[in-house]
């Protein structure tokens, strides 16, 4: 049915309905906005300063969580970035399967190391190779060579500190200059070649048609990710390794680990390397939570405490306001505000204030952490005890809307028992 102007009534119902609710909404935040900045409401204030003393205490917790995950996450390497070949992911573990390479890897490393802000770049290659044991016979290990530099770095969970600093054998491309013949082992490795530091073991013949070398144990890594009852792997100078499974020519590498400022070596790597896949690999990833027994019941129980905490006090604090502000809702009834627009009043206040309380509570959150972390260098730690992510802004918003919906039933109850008679009465 249409009016006379041709205007769907329908249509202009509905717009009416909507302009009517946006009305309510906006007396319900200009409400929140006029009594604790006018009317001088100890109770609103109290209510936001406690959701966000919650919200940043919660934030506090979850850091430390986050950065004990991290810490106990057994990270392979403590790059800041990582080039891979496009759709290839992370070695992680050994399996034998050769995937995509990096082609010029030696040289694209090189130039990733000119760049401003970048401390280190290494070519990453990885080769199943058998060795000959004391007792004659074979064991695999996995060797993983790398480029290392007089910074102690960690790839593929060892200490590279066992390698002499530099690739001479690479000599430019030339592949000619002096072996180094060093070997890192992980536990693992050095329980199936059954060898310790000093020892000298032998590539089997089998492995290759080219000359074999023997190469000697200058560390036992039992400090790194790769510990017991994980793969065995050994690091070994990358040009050496690429000579004997016969990748120099392509200098070929599985990846290139990148160290320094993380935004300065993102950059440099995806200007040398534009095809490749680029990751950044610094900073907690919050995934590492559901890995970690302790740091997840920690998160979990600060999680839950802290719904708690906000759900009880705004519900108790917000329903004290109502109460004593029965003569405004019995006013907002006589010119013609319904129940359930009322209500609608209460609980957009309720939820608004803790959102308010959650902003807040972000802020302190962050500059909590910065203090932690501040006071634990100055006096116990040497690194960061605690750990920020961006994801903590929405997981605040969250926790806090999910509290203040649960806070919103008490005072909707006291506002619904309120009657237009009982307060011209008083």
């Amino acid at each position: 049915m249409n009016d006379e102007n041709g205007e769907s009534v329908i249509d202009a119902a509905r717009g009416k309905r909507r302009h009517r609710w946006r009305g309510i909404v906006g007396v319900s935040i200009a409400r929140l906005w006029h009594r604790p900045t006018r009317i001088n409401s100890s109770r609103i204030r109290m209510a936001v300063v406690v959701v966000a003393l919650t919200i940043a205490l919660l934030l506090c917790i979850s850091g430390i969580a986050l950065a004990v995950a991290d810490d106990g996450a057994m990270q392979a390497d403590d790059a800041d970035a990582e080039i891979a070949p496009e759709g290839s992911g992370s070695l992680s573990a050994v399996d034998g399967v050769e995937s995509s390479r990096l082609g010029e890897a030696n040289e694209r490393a090189a130039e990733i190391r000119s760049e401003d802000g970048v401390e280190h770049a290494s070519p990453v290659l990885v080769e199943p190779t058998k060795f000959e044991s004391p007792d004659g016979d074979t064991r695999t290990i996995l060797l993983v060579g790398v480029v290392p530099d007089d910074t102690s770095r960690t790839v593929a969970g060892l200490s590279t500190t066992g390698l002499e600093s530099g690739d001479s054998h690479y000599d430019d491309g030339s592949y000619a200059g002096p072996t180094e013949r060093q070997l890192v082992l992980s536990p693992s490795a050095a329980d199936r070649l059954d060898a310790s530091e000093g020892d000298e073991r032998t590539v089997s013949s089998g492995q290759s048609d080219m000359d074999v070398p023997s190469l000697t144990v200058s560390a036992v890594d039992d400090t790194g990710a790769a510990g017991e009852g994980d793969a065995p792997v050994a690091l070994v100078h990358l040009s050496e390794l690429q000579t004997f499974a016969g990748s120099g020519d392509d200098q070929l590498a599985d990846r290139i680990l990148v160290w320094g400022e993380p935004a300065a070596a993102e950059s440099a790597a995806e200007d040398v390397y534009p095809g490749a896949s680029v990751e950044s690999t610094s900073g907690g990833d919050p995934s590492a939570l559901f890995d970690d027994g302790l740091a997840f019941a920690t998160s979990a129980i600060a999680l839950l405490i802290g719904v708690t905490i906000c759900a009880s006090f705004v519900a108790t604090t917000m329903g004290m306001a109502v109460d004593q502000d029965r003569r405004t809702l019995a006013v907002l009834q006589t010119v013609g505000i319904s129940l359930s627009g009322r209500l609608v009043v209460v609980a957009t206040t309720t939820v608004v204030a803790t959102l308010c309380g959650a902003v807040i509570g972000i802020v302190l959150g962050a500059l909590g952490i910065l203090a932690i972390n501040a006071v634990a260098g100055a006096t116990v730690a040497s690194g960061s005890v605690a750990m920020a992510h961006p994801v903590f802004v929405p997981y605040a918003l969250a926790v806090a809307l999910v509290a203040g919906v649960l806070a919103v039933p008490y005072p909707l109850v006291i506002a619904a028992r309120t009657s237009v008679l009982t307060e011209v009465g008083r």
